[in-house]
């Protein structure tokens, strides 16, 4: 058995199309120290390939991040799978808010050196010291209250979208950079009541430990991220203060939380929420673009990327460091104010 796919991608989005079957889009993470990663990655393999699971899964060697597609004929098998291992018996499931059962079309399980790139030692802090866990309806409660301050932890292309109400959001486009934003804007406030949330839960457990490390007296986070927050919020019948869409890393890149639109197209300022990668593979920046935009610029997200994707001309590596060192953000703010500039002039 080939612990890989094998099978190219056109291929393999047609087969998800046809499907007769519906899935479940699921995401879970763990702490846990791996004795040999390697190992535990094929294993999951071995036992998720055969039943047609996808998704994109990292392992390492402090434990496991998912986002999986499970077919629900199989889905109390994929359980019964968890409980072979130590670190998944017992593990917490988030499900999708919105889910059409296209979220991945390949199984992808990645060793790597941590869960979260987060560019810290660490050796230099108590990882294990995390902030207190907040179910969903303890952190609806306690937004708005005095000396009580709400802090997106996820990266700004994820904000831009979706964020709750009077939420710090840093304008950054990685969590080692947000980290330290968000220590430096809020020295002043180590006194206050923290809260802090991210898409599924993760992001929080490194960031809480390093903010009692920095000092901050009252750190807490929504236990189960926004995933699981919209879940208690919506059984419980309240009304979400969280505003718009929750960015998510597949295919689908976004599920509406409360429907309201509350971010622009990039091109032409029009209410829109729709992320999409550019069209012209020697750029493909995450930016958002509405139905006319895409039509008017064949998909890309500047009239030059347009005529390099009709010509077949790849951009090159000097082009796309121009504009920063990020290709997800940073460039796509510098290319869609320049884009619209160019409007104003006109």
């Amino acid at each position: 058995m080939f612990l890989y796919n094998r099978i190219n991608k056109e291929e393999l989005k047609q087969r998800l199309a046809e499907e007769s079957f519906q899935r479940k889009t699921i995401s879970f993470y763990k702490y846990h120290i791996l004795d040999d990663p390697q190992k535990f990655r094929d294993d999951l393999f071995r036992d998720w390939y055969p039943m047609d699971c996808f998704g994109r899964i990292y392992v390492a060697r402090e434990g496991i991040n998912a986002q999986m597609s499970v077919p629900e004929h199989h889905f109390d098998t994929f359980l019964k799978t968890l409980e072979k291992y130590k670190i998944l018996n017992g593990i917490p499931i988030k499900y999708a808010i919105e889910d059409d059962g296209k979220s991945f079309y390949k199984l992808t399980i990645k060793v790597r050196p941590k869960l979260v790139a987060d560019g810290l030692d660490d050796g230099s802090y108590d990882v294990t010291n995390v902030g207190k866990h907040l179910s969903g309806i303890d952190f609806h409660e306690q937004i708005g209250k005095v000396n009580t301050v709400v802090v997106d932890m996820r990266n700004y292309y994820e904000s831009e979208i979706g964020h709750f109400e009077g939420a710090i959001c840093p304008e950054a486009d990685t969590f080692r950079e947000e980290l330290e934003i968000v220590t430096d804007l809020l020295e002043d406030q180590k006194d206050k009541k923290v809260l802090l949330y991210c898409t599924g839960g993760i992001r929080c457990e490194k960031a809480s430990a390093y903010l009692k490390h920095k000092g901050f007296n009252d750190v807490n986070q929504l236990h189960g991220g926004i995933l699981e927050y919209s879940r208690q919020i919506k059984s419980a019948g309240l009304e979400p203060k969280f505003i718009g869409k929750n960015f998510v890393f597949d295919e689908r890149l976004g599920e509406s939380v409360n429907g309201e639109v509350i971010s622009k197209c990039h091109q032409c300022g029009t209410a829109c929420d729709a992320h999409t990668n550019c069209d012209n593979h020697g750029c493909h920046i995450l930016f958002i673009q509405c139905p006319e935009c895409a039509k008017k610029y064949n998909g890309c997200c500047t009239p030059e990327c347009a005529e390099e994707k009709v010509a077949g001309k790849a951009r090159s590596a000097e082009k796309r460091v121009g504009f920063g060192n990020s290709r997800k953000f940073r460039k796509s703010l510098s290319l869609i104010q320049a884009e619209q500039d160019k409007l104003t002039v006109q």
